[in-house]
């Protein structure tokens, strides 16, 4: 989709340890890196809550999200990539940052977190391919089965034309934007707290 894109064939970590490491991912069907534009705006609004995080990123694609939150020092990542070539690249990126606190698991989401949770997460990211209805399905998941710590922030990116999107009771929204055909939010579980 993003063929003719400068920079399309490769990812760039924008800051943290790794900063302006460039690295390479596949051009495949689907796959849709978050911009470097909506990355720093994401990261800015996360930036005292990375450090010492447990991230779970649902749709790893080129992996620029969970690459960026290991750059910053989160303690873990796991990343779920259904198409073997991109799991395969980011294996092999995290190989040649060195980083051995991170996993990359070839499986459908879905299906993964529909299971009891193994593990529990501070930070999530939910950046489908568009127009699948993936990102209520993973949402729906995650809540049902447990796999948020309290407190948990989850990054959810989806089309704009979407609308607004059913979560469940507890998830806060904090913040909102709108970069072309993108719609970007940020929620927290906030179970036993009011509405800010």
């Amino acid at each position: 989709m993003s063929k003719n894109r400068p920079g399309s064939g490769q990812v760039r970590i924008i800051a943290g340890q790794w900063r302006s490491r460039r690295l390479p991912i596949h051009d495949l069907d689907g796959l849709r890196p978050t911009t470097d534009r909506v990355r720093e705006t994401l990261f800015n609004w996360l930036s005292a809550d990375i450090a010492g995080s447990q991230v779970l990123d649902c749709f790893g694609g080129s992996g620029a999200l969970a690459l960026e939150a290991l750059s910053r020092y989160a303690d873990f990542a796991r990343i779920y990539e259904l198409q073997t070539t991109a799991a395969k690249q980011l294996q092999q990126n995290l190989a040649t940052l060195k980083c051995d606190h991170a996993e990359v698991l070839n499986r459908d989401v879905i299906a993964a977190l529909s299971l009891p949770a193994d593990r529990h997460f501070d930070l999530v990211f939910i950046d489908p391919p568009f127009r699948k209805g993936l990102a209520t399905q993973t949402i729906d998941q995650l809540d049902k089965n447990n796999w948020l710590n309290e407190l948990a922030l989850i990054y959810v990116e989806v089309e704009s034309e979407l609308g607004a999107l059913n979560v469940p009771a507890g998830w806060v929204q904090l913040k909102e934007k709108l970069a072309g055909q993108v719609c970007y939010r940020l929620y927290q579980l906030q179970r036993e707290a009011e509405s800010c």
